[in-house]
């Protein structure tokens, strides 16, 4: 299964890509081609359900080694009354259709909160791709998710009491939800506290004892084996999600140093996993449902696009953030599934939810998935088109910093510095470059999309740009035309490739210095203009060689 799903995946996303569209509508294909409903080979839905979860974890133990308890903590007023009154909304409108196709009250109330909520792989594949997830409005929208993460969690806990009640179950009252919530609630809190207080100490150390052996092998075991582990020791124990213990485990690492070795350790598996994840969900999809069924398909299609975007939109609006931010949350939250599928199975078990409706629930989901990026299209399209109107017009409102082609934000004034070094990052190099270059008096601009890191630099009075530097409009902004030299200490060399060309075609003759971790590495930056490219493997091995034989090195030199 894994080898057919992964070649079919890597064949129609390939296509996909061609065709300028999603990958990801490629790999829900594929799920629907060695799906049960149709002809040919038919793949081990077990299995790829177990796949799947993995991909989950994974995908949000990465996101939890990028975000912090602050950040979390930053967007508590936005995203828990906003992720409630969103789920009320959105369970509301479920329900009318529901009583429209004649089932009980019981059945609405189950697929409309299976609407309700959205994929973590989808919204999160989406804001990384747009390199969102650090930034205010993707804080906003994780904080978003985590909130609908506890709410189905709770409602998973307590649908057994509710649909006895529901379906006039003798003894049961609405007064038996009391106790089982309370309890929930408790083990949610009593995980939080436990991975704040006993996680905050072991996780970092025994991540820190494992480097110490300096094998890597058992660094990168060690890494998925706190990943993996957490999650399951919080479904165990505490009847907490897969996703939300893995998402605490990676915040916690997040404070280790170890966290950025940690994160490209489990980046090519987090990415294997979440192809697996969509070619699961296109499995559990029948093409013809479509055909059977197309009214009350496209009903819930517009309920999960359409009703949840607007009352997302309109709650960041009410308050008072901007309308970029309000349209990326939009954006994010116009899917459904993984809980989705859950809530679904879990009702027609308890024969609370008709098989018609988990159907409609799993055609919606697929649906809203294969939909969701042409949104983010449409809005990178809008976005685009704001910023280039704004710069025409001169005006506009000032937007969160650090994204390419934002909309109703100022145009980025041009920096009035010359005969000056650009450094393009202030991470683990850049911070050792930029007190260097103070030191002997040059001139020196810095371009980082990190806020901390930026409010830290400019508190020292060194001059930044806060963005990517891949963004043409942040490039033009560094005055590279005058500047003297510039400096990519980034360690993504394909973005580093694309900031390089951007900055070559703005002075031809400029010298570009570049880092790099491979030789490939190295051959893609000289290609798109470097001038030169540094190793940190072979400065490393030169350094080595230096303090050994300084003695031969002098003779030889």
């Amino acid at each position: 299964m894994v080898v057919i799903g992964l070649v079919l995946a890597f064949a129609l996303g390939a296509v996909a890509h061609r065709l300028r569209i999603s990958p990801l509508v490629g790999y829900l294909l594929a799920g629907v081609v060695v799906g049960p409903f149709t002809p040919g080979y038919v793949a081990d839905q077990a299995l790829a359900h177990e796949l799947a979860e993995i991909g989950v974890i994974l995908l949000m133990f990465g996101v939890g080694l990028h975000f912090s308890l602050k950040d979390l903590l930053s967007v508590k007023a936005i995203a828990i009354p906003g992720a409630i009154v969103q789920i009320a909304i959105a369970t509301l409108l479920g329900m009318v259709l529901s009583w429209l196709l004649g089932w009980s009250l019981g059945a609405g109330l189950v697929f409309g909160l299976a609407l309700s909520v959205a994929s973590t792989v989808v919204l999160l594949r989406a804001l990384q791709e747009r390199r969102l997830v650090e930034t205010e409005r993707g804080r906003i929208a994780v904080g978003w998710l985590i909130v609908e993460d506890i709410a189905m969690v709770l409602t998973l806990v307590l649908l057994p009491v509710a649909a006895n009640i529901l379906k006039g179950g003798g003894g049961a009252s609405w007064t038996d939800l009391v106790f089982p919530l309370a309890v929930t609630l408790g083990k949610v809190g009593a995980f939080v506290f436990f991975m704040l207080v006993v996680g905050r100490i072991v996780i970092p150390r025994l991540l820190h004892y494992v480097a110490h052996t300096g094998s890597r092998e058992l660094f990168r075991l060690s890494v998925l084996a706190i990943a993996l582990g957490v999650a399951f020791g919080a479904t165990t124990l505490f009847d907490v999600s897969f996703a939300l213990g893995a998402f605490f485990a990676g915040m916690i690492l997040s404070e280790s140093e170890l966290s950025q070795r940690a994160a490209n350790e489990t980046l090519p598996l987090r990415d294997a996993f979440a192809v697996l994840f969509f070619v699961s969900v296109g499995m559990l999809v029948d093409p013809m449902i479509v055909v059977r069924d197309i009214g009350p398909v496209l009903a819930t299609l517009l309920i999960i696009v359409i009703g949840k975007s607007i009352a997302a939109y309109a709650i960041v609006r009410l308050f008072g953030h901007p309308q970029s931010t309000a349209l990326t949350i939009s954006a994010s939250l116009a899917q459904i599934g993984e809980f989705s599928f859950i809530l679904a199975g879990f009702g027609v078990t308890l024969a609370l939810l008709p098989e018609r409706a988990r159907d409609l629930i799993l055609a919606g989901a697929i649906l809203s998935i294969m939909l969701n990026p042409l949104l983010f299209t449409a809005l990178d399209w809008w976005t685009a088109r704001t910023a280039q109107k704004t710069q025409k017009d001169g005006a506009g409102t000032v937007a969160e910093p650090g994204q390419a082609s934002r909309p109703s934000r100022e145009p980025i004034p041009v920096t009035t510095l010359s005969d000056h070094i650009v450094l393009i990052g202030h991470g683990r190099v850049g911070k050792f470059i930029s007190p260097a270059v103070k030191a002997v008096g040059v001139p020196l601009l810095v371009i980082e999309d990190n806020t901390d890191a930026v409010a830290q630099l400019r508190a020292e009075g060194v001059e930044t740009i806060t963005g990517n530097a891949a963004d043409a409009e942040v490039i033009k902004a560094a005055n590279i035309p005058a500047a003297r030299c510039l400096l990519v200490a980034i360690p993504d060399a394909f973005e580093g490739g694309m900031v390089v060309q951007r900055a070559r075609t703005e002075n031809a003759t400029l010298p570009i210095i570049a880092r790099s971790h491979s030789e490939a590495e190295n051959e893609h930056l000289l290609k798109h203009g470097a001038s030169q490219v540094i190793m940190g493997e072979h400065e490393i091995a030169k350094a080595m060689v230096a303090a050994a034989l300084p003695s031969k090195i002098a003779e030889a030199s």
